[in-house]
């Protein structure tokens, strides 16, 4: 079977992007090796990572260890070459005044997720292993879920989810890109929390620029809440209805160093419903009307990638370059 088969097959089998929420993941990012040598090792290497993730997760079987492998727009063109997902280009750069979404390098995503960190660095480990020289490092976290769900700055992350078959819909490709059918876009964005201003704001101040009640998460009534807040601006309607996303963001830092983060990951079938949602927050609905977030947080990478069916890393195994 031939990759470009793999790809428009309507059985083909996605990746674990609607996996559950876990405990312990791992964002690492790098650059690709372009040489015909580095190609060939990344085509094997992805044709087995579900072998290798079985092989990992084995040794602790309450651990839900997974991994999803996913490609930049460059990286694409150079590993794969045509046909290419229909929506796949470089993470869009957002200026306004101090407000500054980043484009930073990034060739393959690897999100890995488990219930225990030991089972994600193990694979981290055997991933870059593996790949030895044909690839470079760009960015690594390790994400904590905290206590109940919450981000750094004390509020629950996530709460809106899809679930079930509704997470289905909102992230994975079908009819309009047959081709690429069950796969996913992700954008990715490490923010860095200014915690001290943040902490110095009032309780009901902080609600209001998130949008939520900070002790029961339960979401400000809209008669009171401002339009600036963090979730009016992230909510998409089209056509009278919402277009959901799959979060799995996570909180990183180190306490010595006085860094406190959340790595923002989201998942969707349009890189365009995340793309709105940072325009609305960077740029603001209107113009100047942004999310009050970025006041105390501010993004230090961004990329986007395409998340291809699993049935398609597994032709690479077979098929080769």
């Amino acid at each position: 079977m031939t990759p470009s088969r793999a790809r428009g097959r309507a059985e083909a089998i996605p990746q674990p992007v609607v996996a559950p929420l876990t405990k312990a993941a791992i964002f690492l990012v790098v650059t690709a090796n372009p040489i015909a040598e580095g190609r060939r090792a990344i085509h094997s290497f992805c044709g087995n990572l579900a072998a290798l993730v079985r092989s990992v997760g084995f040794r602790e079987l309450d651990g839900s260890l997974s991994c999803v492998v996913a490609f930049g727009s460059a990286a694409w063109d150079r590993l794969f070459g045509p046909p290419r997902p229909a929506e796949l280009r470089p993470f869009r750069e957002l200026v306004a005044g101090k407000r500054h979404a980043v484009s930073t390098p990034g060739d393959i995503l690897f999100h890995i997720r488990a219930n225990r960190m030991d089972l994600c660095f193990e694979l981290a480990t055997q991933i870059t292993t593996r790949l030895g020289s044909t690839i470079a490092p760009v960015d690594e976290v390790h994400g904590f879920r905290y206590f109940d769900s919450r981000d750094l700055i004390g509020f629950v992350d996530g709460t809106e989810n899809p679930k079930g078959q509704e997470a289905i819909d909102a992230t994975l490709v079908v009819d309009e890109d047959p081709a690429f059918a069950q796969g996913s876009y992700v954008i990715v964005q490490k923010y860095l929390h200014d915690l001290a201003a943040w902490n110095a704001l009032p309780t009901e101040e902080q609600e209001r620029i998130v949008g939520r009640r900070k002790l029961t998460d339960v979401e400000l009534d809209d008669s009171i809440k401002p339009d600036f807040a963090h979730n009016a601006l992230t909510k998409i309607v089209e056509a009278g209805r919402e277009v959901k996303i799959l979060r799995d963001n996570m909180p990183f830092g180190s306490a010595a160093q006085g860094e406190f983060g959340t790595y923002f990951i989201g998942y969707s079938r349009s890189p365009r419903t995340i793309e709105q949602m940072l325009e609305n927050m960077f740029l603001g609905k209107p113009p100047g009307n942004y999310d009050r977030l970025l006041d105390f947080s501010r993004a230090v990478t961004g990329s986007l990638f395409f998340v291809p069916s699993a049935s398609f890393l597994e032709a690479l195994a077979v098929q080769g370059p």
